[in-house]
C-alpha cells in the first residue's frame, strides 16, 4: 500500500529548494570563498553541488563543516591578494600567462581568470574571431558571442544568440545579467572566473 501523505515529511530541511534559496546559498559559498574558508576546489565542487541541490537540507550541508567566521576581518589589500592567488588556476603560474585578448577558456587546472576591460569603454564584444575585443580561442565560442557593458551599477553580460549558450554561476543568460567578482561564467564550454577589478594585470611593455 501507498504511504499516506502524513508520512511526507513536512520539516524545512525537506522543503523543495527555490531559486532564491540556491542564489543565496551560491553567494554565501563566494563569501566563504573569498574570505580563505574554502579552497578552490572544494569551492567549485559546492558551487555545482549548489546548482543541483533539491532541497533545503542539500543547501544547509554545504556550510555544515565549515570554521566559525573570523572575529576580525581581512584589510583589503590582504583580501584582494588571497582572491588573486585562490582563483589562480593551478597549470598557471601568472594572470599574465596567456596573451591579452586572446583567451583559451578553462583547462585542466579550473577556471582561468576573467578581468573586467581597463579603461572607460562602456560595450565589449566577446567572441572567437579577432573583430572581437575579447577572443576566446575554443571551438565551442561562437565567432560573435556575447557583449560586456557598462552601467552605472556594474557590469552586464549579454549573450548574442550564440550556438552553445553563456552561462553565470550556471544559469543560461536569456538577458543582459549582472557579472561580479567571483561569478562562474562559462561562453561554451570555456569557462572563467571574474576577478576584482584593483587585480587587472599590468598591460605588456612592448621591448624597443
Amino acid at each position: 500500500m501507498g504511504g499516506s501523505a502524513a508520512d511526507t515529511p513536512a520539516t524545512p530541511d525537506f522543503l523543495r529548494a527555490s531559486d532564491a534559496e540556491r542564489d543565496h546559498a551560491i553567494d554565501k559559498l563566494r563569501q566563504e570563498f573569498v574570505e580563505g574558508r574554502l579552497s578552490h576546489e572544494t569551492f567549485m565542487f559546492r558551487m555545482h553541488s549548489a546548482l543541483g541541490a533539491r532541497n533545503q537540507a542539500q543547501l544547509a550541508d554545504l556550510f555544515t563543516d565549515l570554521p566559525p567566521p573570523r572575529a576580525r576581518a581581512l584589510s583589503p589589500s590582504r583580501l584582494a591578494a588571497r582572491l588573486r592567488a585562490a582563483l589562480r588556476p593551478r597549470n598557471c603560474d601568472a594572470a599574465g600567462d596567456q596573451a591579452p585578448g586572446a583567451l583559451g577558456g578553462a583547462g585542466s587546472g579550473g577556471p582561468a581568470p576573467l578581468f573586467f576591460p581597463p579603461g572607460r569603454g562602456t560595450s565589449f564584444t566577446i567572441g572567437r574571431t579577432r573583430d572581437c575585443d575579447l577572443r576566446i580561442e575554443n571551438m565551442s565560442v561562437s565567432r560573435l558571442h556575447a557583449r560586456l557593458n557598462r552601467g552605472e551599477d556594474g557590469w552586464l553580460l549579454t549573450d548574442l544568440g550564440s550556438h552553445n549558450g553563456t552561462r553565470v554561476n550556471g544559469w543560461l543568460v536569456r538577458e543582459p545579467v549582472p557579472m561580479r567578482p567571483g561569478d562562474l561564467v562559462q561562453f561554451g564550454s570555456a569557462t572563467f572566473i571574474v576577478q576584482p577589478p584593483s587585480q587587472s594585470p599590468e598591460p605588456p611593455v612592448s621591448p624597443p
